[in-house]
């Protein structure tokens, strides 16, 4: 699974600039602790590159995925830049109301690996803060960066266990969830939920 994974990451790079583009366009701030989750990470390090952000950390897993972040920041000169923290789907470790930016690609679509934790996404989002979570090359990447890399993205998919997933679908999760005054189902450029943490009235009174 591991290899897998890796080699996503890796075949994904030329999507990485311009899906950071579209989570930024969500996001809407230049600011902020910017966190991306689980096996399939990237996109912050072109976060960096486009200063969307001012703090970054890869919260890494399965187990293993760690070295592989690392090694990807060695190559980038970013390791001053990124942390790299293991932890769990239930982002254990994570602290509270700590990040404003999270990323988590593939968390709809890889049951037989992971199940995505809505309410521990929501722990830790500052209140304000946005989760962009799902699946896709987002909606500026261009079809001369998608075609070379999508029969063996789909093939690597596969193999990982990826299942298709409908609005209608994550739609009933959600509701099951009481989540639905918070949460924004995207369909531009993949299959999104944006996550909005929403201010309470009595941080705006004091």
């Amino acid at each position: 699974m591991l290899d897998r994974a890796r080699e996503i990451n890796l075949l994904w790079e030329p999507v990485y600039p311009y899906l950071a583009r579209h989570i930024a366009d969500v996001y809407g701030r230049s600011d902020g602790a910017v966190l991306e989750v689980g096996p399939f990470c990237g996109a912050i390090y072109d976060l960096v590159r486009q200063r969307t952000g001012s703090s970054f950390c890869i919260a890494s897993f399965p187990s293993g995925m760690e070295a592989f972040y690392t090694e990807e920041l060695g190559k980038r000169d970013m390791e001053k830049l990124v942390r790299v923290l293991p932890t769990t789907p239930e982002l254990a470790g994570i602290g509270d109301n700590t990040v404003d930016l999270l990323i988590f690609r593939g968390a709809l679509f890889f049951p037989t690996l992971f199940t995505i934790d809505h309410q521990a996404i929501l722990r830790v989002l500052r209140f304000g803060g946005t989760a962009f979570a799902g699946g896709g090359f987002g909606k500026y990447t261009p079809p001369s960066v998608i075609r070379p890399l999508a029969n063996r993205s789909r093939e690597l998919n596969y193999l990982l266990g990826k299942k298709e997933v409908t609005v209608d679908e994550i739609q009933k999760d959600l509701e099951t969830k009481s989540m639905t005054g918070s949460v924004e189902i995207i369909t531009e450029g993949g299959l999104w939920i944006v996550m909005k943490k929403q201010i309470r009235l009595s941080d705006t009174c004091e």
